[in-house]
């Protein structure tokens, strides 16, 4: 049994927001009370279990995060990460629960690769999920048997790192998605319009002397897969956005479209300037753009067009990313600075308050793939994330086997000093 003792409790599904006292028995909470009202004694007297104590004064307590847009490399990819590193990182990150993606080694196109994948990550101390391709080997020509994966365990499609160019397929997937009630999630950036993906074409891309990726190479993208997803009925997930198209989801939506977007902390906290000081480790898909369109992401996250936060956590090897710009991968690691950037970057200066930062990371991505996580109230399972609002850090050691960041060395407010999944504690910064 644990009990958590006088914590700030932050609960976004219930919009509670007060001190209280937590109790754990096995892997649900048993109880919640006001704080300091919970006794110690009493427990111990009428239970044998072993009781252990949690001091959360000045702590905050929340669900466990759910990352709902992972890579994990594995299969195929191991030297990157894999199933046990990537779920090491997410709970020192505060994560409790992951959506790993499809783009692996065999593809995750078939019910044998998903089943093998979600049997090794029910080995870990995270909860993991798995998305399953939309078609066969990312190729975007012959759709996969979504009935047999998702009755297989698959949460959701997507050819994540790949986009759909043929509008009639994306189409047809997103209403066979949508008779089946599971999420679609798209990644968008037409091929034809970029010539250097990565880098935004601009000021940055000119001074490196390359062409580098257009905002109109997303935006294009996402304004016909908005009106596919309002056609079809299906949730389309405009993924990791990464500017104007914020104004496009939040004109859909009003119109009916069951639209969500994801915001990645390194697009609503860095612009196309982190490349010149960072070069490929600045470097991702969609890339950084403006601190126009930053501002665009950050309004998007305020208005609440922008529903989720994810890290599209990425991890490559220090020697690919050594590469020339040209030639190195995109993409980061994120799982273990994802809180503290939201924190650092949106509640600090005012933009969401800590339940709004919260529920962006918690109870609506599980909601929108229907998993029974995401709060805190009694018989919930005990899956939560105690950290210090206040505490500066700098980001220098990861649980991940990768270390492919702009953040390395960034002061950060916002530091997780446990993470709870089961009722077991997963990780302790003590």
């Amino acid at each position: 049994m644990i009990l958590v003792q006088n914590c700030r409790m932050i609960d976004p599904a219930s919009q509670t927001d007060s001190l209280r006292d937590i109790l754990i028995g096995e892997d649900r909470i048993t109880k919640i009370a006001e704080a300091g009202t919970i006794d110690p004694a009493q427990i111990t007297k009428e239970k044998e279990d072993e009781l252990r104590i949690l001091n959360a004064d000045g702590l905050i307590a929340a669900p466990g995060l759910v990352d709902t847009h992972v890579h994990f490399r594995d299969p195929g990819f191991t030297y990157k990460e894999d199933i046990h590193t990537g779920s090491l990182a997410a709970a020192k990150g505060g994560f409790t629960t992951v959506v790993c993606m499809a783009n692996t080694k065999p593809t995750v196109d078939n019910v044998d690769t998903l089943k093998d994948n979600l049997t090794r990550g029910k080995q870990e101390k995270i909860r993991m999920y798995q998305a399953a391709a939309i078609s066969h080997s990312l190729k975007g020509q012959d759709e996969v048997d979504m009935a047999a994966l998702k009755e297989a365990g698959a949460c959701g499609f997507t050819d994540d790192g790949i986009p759909l160019t043929n509008a009639a397929f994306c189409y047809r997937a997103m209403q066979n998605a949508a008779k089946l009630d599971m999420p679609i999630s798209l990644h968008e950036e037409d091929p034809a319009f970029i010539k250097n993906n990565g880098i935004n074409h601009g000021k940055v891309s000119d001074a490196l002397g390359i062409y580098g990726s257009p905002s109109i190479a997303e935006e294009a993208l996402v304004a016909r897969d908005c009106l596919l997803a309002l056609r079809s009925g299906a949730d389309v997930v405009i993924q990791h956005i990464s500017g104007i198209s914020v104004d496009i989801v939040r004109t859909y939506k009003k119109l009916g479209a069951r639209l969500h977007a994801e915001a990645t902390p390194h697009h609503f906290t860095l612009t196309e300037d982190a490349v010149l000081e960072h070069g490929t480790l600045a470097k991702m898909n969609p890339p950084l753009r403006t601190e126009a369109d930053r501002q665009k992401i950050i309004e998007g996250l305020i208005d609440g067009t922008i529903d989720l936060i994810a890290t599209d956590h990425a991890p490559h090897s220090a020697e690919e990313k050594s590469k020339p710009v040209t030639e190195a991968p995109s993409g980061i690691i994120g799982l273990e600075t994802s809180l503290a950037l939201g924190i650092t970057s949106l509640v600090k200066p005012g933009h969401l308050s800590m339940l709004e930062l919260l529920e962006k990371m918690t109870i609506n991505p599980a909601r929108l793939y229907h998993m029974p996580y995401g709060t805190i109230s009694e018989g919930a399972a005990a899956d939560f994330v105690i950290f210090d609002p206040d505490e500066k850090w700098v980001p220098c050691e990861y649980a991940s086997k990768s270390s492919n960041t702009p953040f390395t060395g960034m002061e950060l407010t916002g530091k997780v000093k446990y993470t709870v999944c089961g009722g077991n504690v997963i990780y302790s910064d003590k």
